[in-house]
């Protein structure tokens, strides 16, 4: 296979890592812009996260919030940790996000063992209360400070010190933000064309088909969920250095997963570019909002989604696909 073969046969991706990029830089040259790209790429990469699981099969999880709870107090813990052991800065780092990992992957891998045997609306109830469980067990069992949160400001300063005190909690959770940003996109579309991923879309399409052709759908699943909430703890870690102040109300809030199915399904579930779009659209629009028409912006917000997606059945993504489908060039670009 020559270079142009291979060019057109990953251009999706290529297209999907140079807009990120450009997305970057814009923040150099318009930093006063920059909170709001690094807000859109927060959200462009937990909808990629997401769209591994929800997007490829088609299963809705309401306690998905949970995996980036627990990447928030897994760094915020880390850090604590390491301000009383006096550790490096980079070992500090690096235990937060060793420690968000295994936090989600352990919640991930006992809620996946039990409810993905669920289907449908049953998986649904079957996680619409994890991040409510997780966050009064934290408040009533007192754990991480309880409801009293975590305060790491004063131990990010202790680690850093005070002249590095804007790198801690700015540019290095930026930079890794950014990083996650390009590896999600990344990890979606190798899923996305891999054995796993056709796997997942025949479950989407059909599940008991799926098991008779072979597959098996429950290992599938749960492969698909542990990456999907890996990926959402370390955006949970990284996020955690920039507000430097984590209470359970906030960092289990259902509002956040609503907020993800929202996005996934706008851009186009199991789509590559889908959560770029969907992503951009969701975080501007509630940014522009919000400035524009403050304290109306939830209410319009809601009218104009419910309009896009109504009219958007397959997402923005899927509608163009559709669109253009006869276009075999168009059709390798868009997915």
């Amino acid at each position: 296979m020559g270079l142009r073969e291979v060019l057109i046969k990953h251009l999706t991706l290529i297209i999907l890592i140079v807009i990120y990029v450009i997305l970057w830089l814009l923040r150099e040259v318009f930093p006063e812009y920059s909170q709001l790209i690094i807000t859109l790429l927060y959200y462009i990469t937990i909808a990629q996260a997401y769209n591994i699981f929800l997007g490829m099969t088609g299963y809705v999880d309401f306690g998905y919030v949970s995996y980036f709870g627990l990447g928030l107090y897994g760094m915020a813990v880390a850090i604590t940790l390491s301000s009383s052991s006096n550790m490096s800065e980079y070992i500090a780092i690096l235990l937060g996000i060793l420690l968000a990992l295994a936090l989600a992957n352990t919640v991930a891998g006992v809620v996946g063992a039990i409810a993905l045997r669920l289907r449908g609306a049953y998986f649904a109830i079957a996680t619409i209360g994890l991040s409510q469980a997780l966050r009064y067990l934290i408040e009533g069992a007192k754990i991480w400070g309880g409801a009293e949160g975590v305060i790491i400001a004063s131990d990010l300063r202790k680690i850093f010190g005070e002249e590095r005190f804007s790198y801690a909690t700015i540019t290095l959770p930026d930079t890794g933000i950014f990083i996650l940003t390009v590896i999600s996109g990344l990890v979606m579309y190798v899923v996305r064309n891999s054995r796993l991923g056709y796997g997942l879309l025949a479950i989407r399409e059909d599940e008991d088909v799926a098991r008779v052709m072979g597959i098996s759908t429950t290992l599938y699943k749960f492969i698909a969920f542990l990456i999907s909430a890996s990926l959402t703890s370390l955006v949970g870690s990284m996020w955690a250095l920039k507000i430097t102040a984590i209470y359970p109300p906030e960092s289990f809030n259902i509002a956040f997963s609503v907020e993800f199915i929202v996005i996934v399904m706008l851009g186009g579930a199991g789509t590559v570019l889908g959560p770029l779009l969907g992503g951009s659209l969701y975080a501007l629009s509630k940014y522009y909002l919000g400035t524009i028409l403050p304290g109306l912006q939830l209410t319009i917000f809601s009218v104009l989604l419910l309009v896009i997606v109504l009219v958007f059945r397959q997402g923005i993504v899927g509608e163009l696909r559709s669109l253009l489908y006869r276009y075999s060039f168009i059709r390798e670009v868009i997915r």
